[in-house]
């Protein structure tokens, strides 16, 4: 009970728990168990009395409402989630994290001892300068650390520690989910929203301390396979397809200003991301990003295009392309009932930060479960430069996520009491 979250932030991020995409295995890693089974273990440990997974490794819980009979409140507050989940991007390796705690961090760059080529710079990271003199963990350098989303889990499991042992703080039903290959976007692919329960959540998955997340894009995942011939290059002359030289010629002409190195904001991105091939056969898969999901379709008419122009170059080509829907903006979903993010809003500024909405340049799933009918957005957990070496997370900013959390379940209470 006397567990603080960076305790729980330290045990979690060497536990690897890389997801895979294209798995037909749920979850996509057998190693995702591990972590599941512990936060099982956890929670019973907690005293939660209602904690369960399932086959498909997603873990739940409930902490019963302390609320008397008397309260005005009583039978009136819904059921209130927060989620999180447990791997990590297949991305960047998740084995053998080292992390590293810089306490009083001075400010300026930090070179990464495991690898002193990768630095956290100061000038791509600008919120750093607000944790000077604060607690921060990094990675060595030759791995992510994974506080996406472990740091999530430990600041649930943080709020779950205090709720469980200080019964002062009053609240309403509260139910708890891990959920495994979020990673992958297969996060809620067998989630069971009736007997999670909760009539509203909060995904613990965001960025740096204050930011708060209504919106996400819309996603799609498009595929480009290109099917050419192989023959021995010594009796190749016109015969020979091949299929990366065609491929070549679709990524070049990706528009180059619609990048994600290119754009920001509310800004829509083309963006191929894995690649695989050899003269017979081709394959990129191209993320399609929007935060208008009718935008989709003009991402998609951009590159049928594209197709089209390079299918007159290689007429002895076949160009297929397959086009996978990923998720949805989540905005129009918790505008709903606006108190699912005014509520948010408030417990982060009895917290003492200044909140600020800012569009998720990617998604949750809390995308996919608002779609569903469960409004969820998104609590910041006090990181950034996740899915890479250079990720790093403030102590601090994990502490007032606790600290947001608490609030709310007392601001659900006290709203149903007016």
């Amino acid at each position: 009970m006397n567990e603080t979250v960076l305790d729980k932030l330290l045990r979690y991020v060497v536990i690897d728990t890389q997801s895979v995409e294209d798995s037909t295995a749920y979850p996509s890693t057998e190693k995702q168990w591990n972590l599941l089974n512990l936060l099982v273990k956890e929670l019973k440990e907690l005293g939660v009395p209602d904690v369960r997974i399932d086959k498909y490794g997603y873990v739940t819980a409930t902490i019963p409402s302390n609320l008397a009979q008397s309260d005005k409140a009583f039978g009136k507050v819904p059921p209130v989630g927060f989620i999180a989940h447990v791997d990590t991007s297949p991305e960047v390796s998740g084995a053998n994290v080292k992390p590293q705690v810089i306490k009083d961090y001075p400010g300026g760059d930090i070179v990464l001892p495991g690898d002193k080529s990768v630095v956290i710079r100061v000038s791509e990271n600008p919120h750093l300068a607000d944790n000077v003199g604060k607690t921060l963990v990094t990675t060595d350098g030759t791995t992510l650390l994974g506080a996406d989303d472990k740091a999530g889990l430990a600041i649930i499991m943080r709020a779950v520690q205090t709720l469980m042992s200080n019964g002062k703080i009053p609240h309403g039903d509260i139910k708890i989910a891990f959920t495994p290959d979020e990673e992958v976007g297969t996060g809620t692919k067998f989630f069971n929203l009736e007997e999670f329960g909760a009539k509203f959540a909060y995904t613990v998955d965001g960025d740096v301390t204050g930011e708060l997340n209504k919106e996400t894009f819309s996603a799609n995942t498009a595929i480009v396979t290109v099917q050419g011939r192989d023959i021995h290059p010594g009796t190749a002359k016109n015969i020979m397809v091949n299929s990366i030289r065609v491929l070549s010629d679709i990524i070049a002409r990706l528009p180059k200003d619609m990048a994600p190195e290119t754009t920001e904001g509310y800004e829509p991105y083309i963006h191929p991301y894995v690649l695989e091939g050899g003269v017979g056969k081709s394959s990129v898969k191209i993320l399609l990003r929007d935060f208008k999901t009718e935008g989709l379709d003009v991402l998609k008419k951009r590159l049928e295009k594209i197709l089209a122009e390079v299918e007159l170059m290689h007429p002895k080509a076949k160009i297929e392309l397959k086009i996978v829907e990923s998720y949805r903006n989540m905005r129009e979903g918790v505008e709903r009932d606006p108190r699912v993010i005014n509520y948010l809003w408030e417990a982060t500024e009895r917290s003492g930060l200044k909140p600020k909405w800012v569009p998720i340049r990617g998604g949750t799933d809390g995308s996919r479960l608002t779609t569903a009918g469960l409004p969820t957005p998104n609590i910041f957990t006090g990181g950034a430069n996740y899915h890479s070496r250079t990720e790093w997370v403030s102590v601090y900013g994990m502490e007032k996520s606790v600290e947001t959390v608490l609030n709310l379940t007392q601001i659900w209470v006290e709203k149903s009491r007016s």
